[in-house]
């Protein structure tokens, strides 16, 4: 895997659109974004796609991309995979195979919930759990911006990481097998369709972690799906067929704690939000936590349904959810229908030191150094003005040779103010002169010269 896939990316900047604000690099948990000359730029080791910049971007220059639902023609055969938020979107929903139905009248020739996959899921972890409780806690895989943080900025944890495939590898998995059954059809003319609410999913499809290829073809935005669902939506239940089959254990997954409540534990710890997920992290990493066998965090607030791709808003979705358990069974799907599915990784999640200063870890220490001392002579305040989000990042950022003290407007003004006074103090010294002054009008010029640069610079 080369540098452009390990490091693919749903979410990108669009450039046209960007007025060069520092909200983003503020909301992002990474510290990747950066601003300089009047235009946000992304770097690709640092993001995890978890999307916050989207939700934050007040001029929409961040966006997610996803395929088309116009990809459906490309293929004889397709297969929808809904997320368990998608029955959060609507209102008044009191039977999933609605929407299900619906998917089959807007043009999916079938549909697998990736709900019930999240049982069949919730079922292996118990199993694991149970059959490694010695090597506890662990950490779910379900949600990919969580595992690619991890990735880059924890490495202690890597092993905490619970090594099964997420519900909607496990979903594809089944449905492409169901298809090619059915149909006869070869692998490439079937065409497995997944609707995420978020883009990190989206990064997910293609440059997956824990499997080598996923077996999703093609990733659409929830909200591009939501508005055409409507118009095939009917609430006469006599005409629906009955697609359903799963229940509150996997449509709950879309809701924070919804994993952790299909364990049938108590000893899990539950998070959303990627800040607090952060915070949880550290602790774990310096094991603040005792006797818990699972943890699961969600980067985004509320869960699924606070994706950056769904349509409701993320407290109304969680209370509907809720509203729509009160019709469902427990659980409908079971392990024992899907014996030969194999739930665990077929590839193991390495460490990648994306933010490591140096080529060793002696160069790193000493640079970390470099960067406290940087640090501390920086004015401390935060603001983003230089275009990075703290100055501990500019000072990181300096050390990297990506920036320099002068990027800081309170260091700015201190250079200018010292050029300033030494192009005063020889204007001075050449009134005063009666001498041969051609040295100390050089001097003179080229003072001036270099304030001109230094403020067409940042004019820039």
């Amino acid at each position: 895997m080369d540098k452009s896939d390990k490091f693919f990316h749903s979410v990108h900047l669009d450039e046209d659109a960007c007025k060069g604000c520092i909200n983003c690099i503020k909301y992002c948990p990474t510290q990747a974004i950066r601003v300089h000359n009047g235009k946000a730029k992304i770097t690709p080791e640092f993001c995890v796609d978890c999307g916050r910049c989207i939700r934050y971007c007040p001029h929409h220059a961040k966006v997610a991309l996803y395929d088309s639902l116009e990809e459906i023609k490309n293929y004889r055969y397709t297969v929808a995979l809904p997320a368990p938020s998608l029955y959060s979107q609507f209102n008044n929903l009191t039977n999933v195979d609605i929407v299900l139905n619906a998917l089959i009248s807007m043009g999916f020739d079938d549909v697998f919930e990736v709900s019930a996959a999240a049982e069949l899921v919730s079922e292996a972890t118990r199993k694991y759990i149970s059959e490694h409780r010695d090597d506890a806690p662990f950490i779910s895989t379900a949600c990919p911006a969580i595992v690619r943080i991890i990735r880059v900025k924890f490495p202690t944890l890597l092993p905490r990481l619970l090594p099964l495939k997420p519900p909607v590898e496990i979903a594809a998995e089944i449905a492409r097998a169901k298809a090619i059954e059915k149909t006869g059809y070869p692998s490439e003319d079937i065409g497995i369709f997944f609707i995420s609410p978020c883009p990190s999913k989206v990064t997910y499809a293609r440059s997956p972690l824990g499997v080598k290829k996923s077996q999703i073809d093609k990733v659409v935005a929830m909200k591009d799906v939501y508005p055409v669902l409507l118009q095939h939506m009917t609430h006469d239940e006599s005409k629906l067929t009955p697609i359903a089959s799963s229940g509150r254990i996997g449509i709950g997954w879309s809701n924070a704690g919804g994993e952790s409540a299909g364990l049938i534990t108590d000893n899990y710890l539950a998070c959303d939000g990627i800040m607090s997920a952060l915070r949880v992290l550290s602790d774990l990493e310096d094991e603040k936590f005792y006797g818990l066998k699972f943890v699961e965090l969600n980067a985004c607030n509320g869960g699924c349904v606070g994706g950056t791709l769904t349509v409701e808003n993320p407290y109304i979705a969680t209370a509907k959810t809720k509203k729509l358990h009160r019709y469902l069974p427990v659980a409908q799907t079971h392990a024992s229908s899907y014996e030969d599915i194999d739930y665990h990784w077929s590839a193991y999640v390495e460490y990648e030191p994306v933010f490591r200063l140096g080529s060793s870890f002696r160069e790193s220490l000493e640079l970390m150094g470099t960067v406290e001392d940087i640090t501390e002579q920086l004015p401390g305040l935060d603001c983003g003005s230089c275009g990075a989000p703290t100055c501990r990042a500019l000072a990181e950022d300096i050390v990297r040779g990506e920036a320099t003290r002068n990027d800081c407007i309170y260091a700015f003004h201190e250079y200018i103010n010292n050029l300033s006074n030494e192009i005063g103090f020889l204007t001075r010294s050449l009134n005063l002169s009666c001498g041969n002054n051609d040295e100390s009008m050089k001097i003179l010029e080229d003072y001036i010269k270099k304030l001109t640069t230094e403020l067409e610079r940042k004019e820039r």
